[in-house]
């Protein structure tokens, strides 16, 4: 079996490098979207989003995680440009996410410091 082939008994290395990758995609533009609702003042909504970007980062971390688990147990895969994109794609989505919920905290700040000079 070529490396290009290799199977962890569900699917293909490029298919499970796609899901990582759609999986940190979504959950970056999730995180971005939760920063813009906040801005308008949709701290909840904003929130909502926030937990739907944990949940596509949870489903990309479970994918990384077992091809970690694969390597460690002998089936070693060929490290591919288009897998370091998903590697380079999900720490992005991580960092961007935690980076939303600081954007969200000042937001709320600023909104609640607004309100008390118009009152």
């Amino acid at each position: 079996m070529s490396e290009n082939t290799y199977k962890t008994g569900r699917d293909s290395v490029e298919e499970i490098i796609f899901e990582i990758i759609a999986n940190g995609g979504n959950a970056k533009s999730l995180a971005y979207e939760a920063i813009m609702e906040s801005e308008n003042g949709h701290f909840e909504k904003a929130e909502a989003l926030l937990k739907e970007a944990d949940e596509s980062l949870k489903l990309a971390h479970n994918t990384q995680t077992q091809l970690i688990t694969d390597e460690v147990n002998g089936k070693h895969i060929q490290v591919s440009v288009l897998f370091v994109h998903a590697q380079d794609h999900l720490m992005s989505a991580i960092e961007v996410r935690s980076l939303a919920e600081r954007f969200i905290h000042l937001n709320q700040r600023l909104a609640k410091l607004e309100n008390r000079e118009e009152n």
